[in-house]
């Protein structure tokens, strides 16, 4: 149904068409373009109801609008309509009719706009279509679009917010034209974008003030003319770029700002070269003032480099580089970000990009910063961090870094970047070097790749007076051997020792940058490395030991680092310090923290931190040695039972070594010593012979802080039982009390994956329980039978007999228990004055000696002493 303007304008029509139908003219052509445009009117307003749907009564009236358009602005001009006429009555009925045709088409457009602000999206469109077909006239386009504009503008003054996302478009339409040769159309154009300012801010108009003002960041005012003032807008905005930029960057948001620019960039494509230069002035001092304000950075991008690849003009070319330009300068890390988003090696439109993004000197550091930061990835490495998610539309392959590393090249040696390059010396300097690690261990297509990291640290070095470092690397083939895997460390040790050679003016910065990532930790394995073999080097040459504490705290921290290399680094320059060592204030601490070194799963860490702690311990002050002396000592002990024979043998000797320096705080030790015992004499029975022989050497040691005057000489001479009798003699003489606890270490034996412990250990504990039988409680007795009973059935036939045996002793000594107290407390004593000389049990040897084990009820006689 239609609505009820629809109506009320046909009933007009049917005037005007009764007025018309009396007068004979023979403009055949107006009536029908008059019908054309009523037609189309009820039409478009019919669907002009809140029941249909937005998006397609917009599309409708959109198309219908178009039609009309192509009709009204294809008559004559009205010169020509007034020739029509025969006299001076006539021609004025004919202006008439031709002012109608307008009247109605500007009256449709109002009308929309009216009811909704959205539908200015017309007036773009109209422009577009103006533009496109030059045989349409101008200024009669843009009189109406002014006048909806001013209506508009006058209506949105009520609202709070406006819903028109076509004012960047219209914007940048009517901009192009404010430089045209006709004034009149110039002057239109100004007051369309006056008029399309108001609305786009309508939420700051002041009308009391008849101003229209709103702050930028500087704090300054942006100045419109009031309504009521347009009489002075020829003075503000017509013909005058730079205003008409300013005044639109001010005041259009920044999606619609976006927009403008966009839509300016797109006419750089245009065929007319005249159209091509204004739109390239307008973007060039647009972004000049307001590209902060612009959203759409990467896309503008991406765009420059696909049409710089192409065929491009002088005039495009420049244009397009001068916007790289001004958007690095309020958007860098976008920028950057998306220029390192290409495929590697970079080609000659991204260097030239590159080159016109390194123009802006003002942003230099902004620059570098970003750059430092796509440096932190691992060249083509899954990405799932915060690049990835930049990335999404990308390949998950991460090679930015590589092209960071080769934009490098380009950037350092920019005469403007000096100062930037001075200030970001020693994050540059350790960014490359990993990257020349990163690149020297990934597999790339192509061995260009592994340059550029390479390239970019000489270029460094030469930016920042360094000419000599690098002639002195050169003369060490280092940059011919950078790349290969193999030569990275040492190379990395290169690079600092020959900065350190000619006193780098860059030390205390690059010195304070190394301490920093070292507190804060390096994110990968490779990084801590090379930061650990540069601090190292720095301090080699620029400080005497002992380091200052602050160091020192760094490398004992390193000692339990996550990478084995790391922890064997510091562990070296730690035993570098021996001589020092009572001179460091912390040097205790420093000496334990090679401790947690003990515990690493890298064997050759735990070689180095033995070796570093023997050093260290050979120049260390006995009054503070022998406060840390019981601690180093049972930190032996888990090792006395590593699985590496070389470990194992060496953790044994140094024990030793430890308690003959100690020889003269004995009764410190003398716990620790009884503690060490049960694996000293397990492994005896090792089947590496230089286990056996540091556990022999150990024990005779162990023999003399114990006052064991007999054993050195005896065990050199007499089988593994034997020299367990004698030791279990000893004990019971020395530390007869003791029995108990070694007895509990040696159950825990019985449990081991390797036959020859199970089989000393059976034999240890017979002799233990025998020598201490009268120290063991009925408890103790069931314990050890549940234990020995568990080995019964042991795989191995040999532990299996001697098991038995073992279990038989623990059954006779609990046959012999009473369960009188009296009467087993008078047995201890008597057995503290008449000692049972203890023979033979196992008569074991060692699998394939002849001698076979045999079972004896009288294991023992009386002696008495």
């Amino acid at each position: 149904m239609w609505s009820h303007d629809a109506m009320r304008l046909t009933g007009l029509l049917s005037w005007i068409l009764l007025f018309f139908l009396i007068q004979e003219y023979t403009a055949t052509s107006l009536w029908d373009t008059l019908a054309t445009i009523f037609n189309h009117q009820a039409l478009i307003l019919a669907v002009n109801s809140s029941f249909v749907d937005p998006l397609l009564q917009f599309e409708t009236q959109l198309n219908i609008i178009e039609s009309s358009f192509k009709v009204v602005f294809a008559m004559p001009t009205l010169k020509e309509v007034r020739d029509i006429g025969n006299n001076e009555s006539e021609e004025l009925d004919l202006e008439e009719l031709y002012q109608t045709i307008l009247n109605i088409f500007e009256d449709t457009l109002l009308i929309l706009v009216s009811k909704d602000l959205y539908k200015l999206q017309i007036l773009k469109e109209m422009a577009v279509w103006m533009n496109e077909d030059n045989s349409y006239l101008q200024h009669r386009v843009l009189v109406i679009i002014c006048r909806v504009l001013n209506f508009a503008s006058r209506k949105a003054k009520g609202y709070g917010s406006v819903d028109a996302p076509c004012l960047g478009d219209l914007a940048a339409e009517l901009s192009l034209l404010c430089s045209h040769t006709d004034g009149s159309i110039t002057e239109q154009a100004s007051f369309g974008i006056y008029h399309l300012l108001c609305i786009a801010n309508c939420e700051n108009v002041n009308i009391a003030e008849g101003k229209l003002t709103k702050c930028d960041k500087t704090g300054s005012y942006n100045w419109l003319p009031s309504l009521l003032d347009t009489e002075y807008l020829p003075d503000i905005l017509r013909g005058d770029k730079t205003k008409i930029a300013q005044s639109i960057g001010h005041t259009l948001e920044p999606s619609l700002l976006t927009d403008f620019v966009w839509n300016l960039f797109m006419r750089l494509n245009s065929p007319n070269p005249v159209m091509v230069k204004e739109a390239a002035n307008m973007l060039k001092l647009t972004l000049e003032f307001h590209a902060n304000k612009v959203t759409m950075v990467s896309k503008i991008v991406n765009t420059i480099y696909e049409q710089l690849s192409g065929n491009s003009t002088h005039i495009m070319k420049q244009t397009m580089l001068k916007v790289i330009t001004l958007l690095t300068r309020t958007s860098p890390k976008k920028v950057i970000f998306q220029l390192m988003d290409y495929p590697v090696p970079a080609d000659n439109t991204l260097i030239l990009m590159w080159h016109a993004a390194g123009n802006e000197s003002s942003v230099a550091p902004y620059v570098l910063k970003t750059i430092l930061l796509i440096l932190k990835g691992k060249p083509g490495e899954i990405q799932d961090s915060f690049l990835e998610r930049r990335r999404s539309s990308l390949d998950a392959t991460n090679m930015m870094p590589v092209a960071a590393s080769q934009a490098l090249c380009t950037l350092l040696p920019v005469s403007s970047y000096k100062k930037a390059v001075a200030q970001f010396f020693p994050q540059l300097l350790m960014a490359l070097m990993f990257q020349l690690c990163y690149s020297s261990n990934t597999q790339m297509d192509s061995e260009d790749n592994l340059i550029y990291a390479r390239d970019a640290l000489r270029v460094l070095l030469n930016c920042s007076g360094l000419q000599q470092v690098d002639l002195s690397l050169k003369r060490k083939n280092f940059w011919k051997q950078a790349s290969q895997v193999l030569f990275h460390l040492h190379g990395t040790y290169l690079v600092a020792k020959t900065l350190a050679e000619h006193n780098f003016p860059q030390f205390p910065e690059t010195l304070h940058y190394l301490y920093k990532l070292s507190v804060e930790g390096p994110r990968r394995t490779e990084e801590g490395v090379i930061t650990v073999i540069f601090l190292t080097e720095l301090l080699n040459k620029f400080f005497r030991d002992p380091f200052p504490e602050e160091f020192l705290v760094l490398f004992r921290n390193w000692v339990k680092d996550s990478n084995p290399a790391v922890s064997k680094l510091s562990l070296q320059k730690i035993a570098t310090m021996a001589p020092v060592i009572n001179q460091i204030e912390s040097g205790c601490s420093l000496v334990l923290s090679i401790l947690d070194a003990f515990y690493s799963k890298d064997k050759t860490v735990v070689i180095r931190a033995l070796f570093t702690l023997r050093r260290l311990l050979n120049k260390l002050d006995k009054v503070t040695y022998s406060s840390l002396c019981t601690r180093i000592a049972t930190s032996y002990f888990p090792l006395m039972d590593h699985t590496d024979a070389g470990i194992q043998s060496m953790a044994i000797r140094h024990f030793g070594e430890l308690l003959r320096d100690m020889n003269q705080y004995t009764w410190m030790l003398n716990t620790v010593v009884l503690e060490s015992l049960v694996p000293l004499i397990l492994f005896l029975e090792d089947i590496e012979t230089r286990v056996v022989m540091a556990c022999k050497h150990t024990l005779a040691i162990c023999a003399l802080e114990l006052k064991w005057s007999t054993f050195p000489q005896f065990m050199e001479h007499y089988s593994f039982e034997m020299v367990v009798l004698n030791i279990c003699n000893n004990i019971f003489i020395s530390h007869g009390s003791y029995i108990t606890d070694l007895l509990s270490d040696s159950l825990g034996f019985l449990r081991s994956s390797r036959v020859y412990l199970r089989r000393a250990a059976l034999i240890l504990i017979g002799y233990l329980a025998v020598s201490g039988r009268h120290l063991l409680l009925r408890d103790d007795i069931e314990v050890m039978l549940e234990a020995v009973e568990r080995v019964l059935q042991d795989e191995d036939p040999l532990v299996e007999e001697l098991a038995k045996i073992t279990y038989g002793l623990f059954k006779k000594i609990a046959h012999k228990m009473t369960s009188s107290v009296i009467k087993q407390s008078f047995r201890r004593l008597f057995n503290f004055i008449y000692i049972k000389k203890v023979k033979l049990l196992y008569n074991y040897n060692s699998p394939g000696s002849p001698t076979e084990i045999k079972e004896t009820d009288n294991y023992e006689e009386d002696v008495e002493e």
